[in-house]
């Protein structure tokens, strides 16, 4: 390890990954400055508030002593004191692990970048540093004295935007702008002359698994997720609800945990369809526009205007609820006859509004673009088929295969389109098509060829498309190049999704944007869990990791409600630049792809 002339860690280096600078770096990391550096931080007191760089004076009554010693590990002291002669109150205290999370490319992700994966249940509490690759050791911080009992996020907004997570701060506390996050947290209470210690050791760990054994777990945590009525086991505590919802569980020795337990997906998905179809049309509108489906503001109870933003439109990603009806057409559940209605109505909008006689689907009815966005194409082309399935019309056949033949057209061979895969073969296996399973093979090549120098997306590197080249490469015929590619992929897509023993994080890719761009707060930072997360648990479906697969399908369900209302995004960290977060955002938009893709790839 290297440090600053300050004293503060500069880098970590491990010789099995010697350009590998584990934090962010000044300088070449134009958003990271000093006043990030590790251990830097801030408090918010009874008795004003300030910001630290190193030891010394933080306000006119907290002192911060900093102690470390650099040898196989890092052993760090952070010791703040009440030097005043009066009781102070600590409403929030932060220190900064400036992790290289970002996506400057895939290139430089996999070769020079970590995801940083965040555990802060108080006493058991740890961040976890591991290479996007998914390759070598990994870095581990851990808490030994003191608790950590949420986390923020600062330096993000459009300047930082999509590629960006920013600062991760660490929070002894954070109750003076968010009290409630994380099952709460309480204001620091010192005394005069008392101090509060924070001990952090971080090092290096041959695996996730090893890191995992060295933080001392104080219980075993197993399943996260359960129906209603049924008991999950969190140690020796056996805990169950009847309420649909996460719950919070208290560890013995001062952490806490948090589960989810959920209504049978039947009566979850019916009754998330009886608010599709009573909150989500504009009925206001004229034929056939009326049939449209929107994004929904939970608070206000209006359907959201596209305004000119892309991700409001009444296409693409909306496609969540009609696809959603299918599913659940396809099973015979819900009122029947309403969704025919209904299907059939949004097949009539999609024919007159979002695609054009040559198969070029367009991102909303009213939104104007320069060039198609190729994402919608394959979602569009795999309702189509669905509704030849449903219905026997072969011109919706027909459709589907034209608008898969021109998403080639327009280059899709070069992207990592979601769900591509899943619409080529349903579409062949209807229609005997191998001029589009050619193109599926060709397209699996080309990918496996590119090695890490995948082509930016709407983000430079992303799960959303790690996650869809598994599918790609898996949904191919087998050659050396392939296989190859997909084991390579597959150690990729695990690394974005952490070990936390918390349902909203276990094994959920991380994404901090999505708020920004699909929400009504529009918020960057962290949401966990995110819909297009269960892109890893199709992926996983088609390598046999069925039992992964279901824990993170089944963790989304957070993000629904037992009324059938739900969100779109709930951003995890309790701050985000200073703003509240740990809630949801009202905005009920595109969440449904969680359910949709669960009906379409288990039982």
């Amino acid at each position: 390890m290297k440090f600053h002339e300050d004293g503060a860690p500069a880098l970590f280096v491990h010789p099995e990954l010697p350009e590998h600078p584990f934090l962010l770096q000044e300088g070449s990391d134009r958003w990271h400055t000093a006043a990030h550096r590790w251990g830097a931080g801030f408090a918010i007191t009874s008795r004003g508030s300030g910001r630290w760089r190193g030891p010394g004076r933080v306000t006119d009554s907290l002192r911060l002593e900093v102690t470390r010693s650099a040898g196989e590990r890092l052993l760090e002291t952070y010791t703040w004191t009440n030097d005043s002669d009066s009781p102070l109150t600590v409403g929030s205290l932060a220190i900064s692990l400036p992790i290289r999370d970002v996506y400057d490319s895939a290139a430089d992700s996999l070769a020079r970048a970590c995801h940083a994966h965040v555990w802060t249940g108080g006493a058991w509490s740890w961040v976890l540093a591991q290479p996007m690759s998914g390759v070598g050791p990994v870095l581990g911080t851990v808490v030994r004295r003191g608790s950590l009992w949420a986390y923020s996020i600062e330096s993000r907004g459009s300047d930082t935007s999509s590629n960006v997570r920013g600062h991760l701060m660490l929070h002894v506390t954070d109750h003076a702008r968010n009290p409630s996050a994380f099952g709460g947290q309480l204001p620091l209470v010192l005394e005069p002359g008392e101090s509060y210690v924070l001990e952090l050791e971080t090092g290096f760990h041959a695996s996730v698994p090893e890191f995992l054994e060295a933080t001392r777990p104080p219980v075993t945590v197993g399943s996260l997720v359960a129906e209603v009525g049924t008991p999950l086991l969190v140690g020796s505590q056996e805990i169950v609800s009847d309420t649909h919802g996460v719950r919070q569980v208290e560890i013995p020795g001062g952490s806490r945990t948090a589960v989810l337990f959920h209504q049978p997906r039947r009566e979850l998905v019916e009754r998330r369809i009886g608010r599709i179809l009573a909150d989500h049309r504009p009925l206001e509108r004229a034929e056939p526009d009326r049939h449209a489906f929107l994004p929904y503001d939970n608070a206000t109870g209006l359907t959201q205007t596209t305004n000119g933003w892309g991700d409001w439109t009444d296409g693409a990603e909306r496609l969540a609820m009609p696809t959603l009806l299918q599913e659940a057409r396809l099973r015979g559940w819900g009122p029947q006859e309403e969704i025919d209605a209904a299907l059939r109505g949004w097949a009539r909008f999609a024919r007159h509004r979002l695609v054009s006689p040559d198969g070029t689907v367009h991102r909303g009815s009213d939104y104007p673009e320069r060039v198609p966005r190729l994402y919608n194409f394959p979602w569009m082309a795999h309702f189509f088929a669905d509704q030849y399935r449903l219905y026997g019309e072969t011109a919706d056949l027909e459709l589907a295969a034209r608008i898969l033949e021109r998403a080639y057209e327009l280059g899709a061979e070069n992207h990592l389109l979601i769900g591509l895969p899943e619409a080529v073969k349903l579409v062949a296996s209807l229609n005997g098509d191998t001029a589009l399973t050619e193109a599926l093979q060709r397209h699996a090549l080309h990918f496996a060829a590119l090695g890490t120098e995948l082509p930016s997306h709407e983000v430079n590197y992303e799960q959303s498309m790690v996650a869809p080249l598994v599918t790609l490469l898996a949904a191919a015929d087998a050659t050396p190049e392939t296989e190859a590619a997909l084991e390579r992929a597959v150690r990729w897509m695990r690394a974005f999704g952490g070990p936390q023993p918390h349902v909203r994080l276990r094994d959920i890719g991380i994404r901090h944007w999505d708020g920004f761009w699909f929400g009504r707060h529009r918020h960057y930072g962290d949401v966990f869990p995110h819909y297009w997360s269960v892109l890893t648990a199709v992926a996983l479906t088609q390598i046999g990791d069925a039992q992964t697969a279901e824990a993170i399908f089944r963790a989304n369900l957070a993000n629904f409600f037992p009324d059938g209302t739900a969100t779109c995004a709930f951003l995890m960290p309790s701050c985000v630049e200073g703003e509240p977060g740990h809630r949801p955002d009202p905005l009920a938009n595109d969440q449904d792809w969680a359910l949709t893709l669960w009906l379409r790839h288990s039982p």
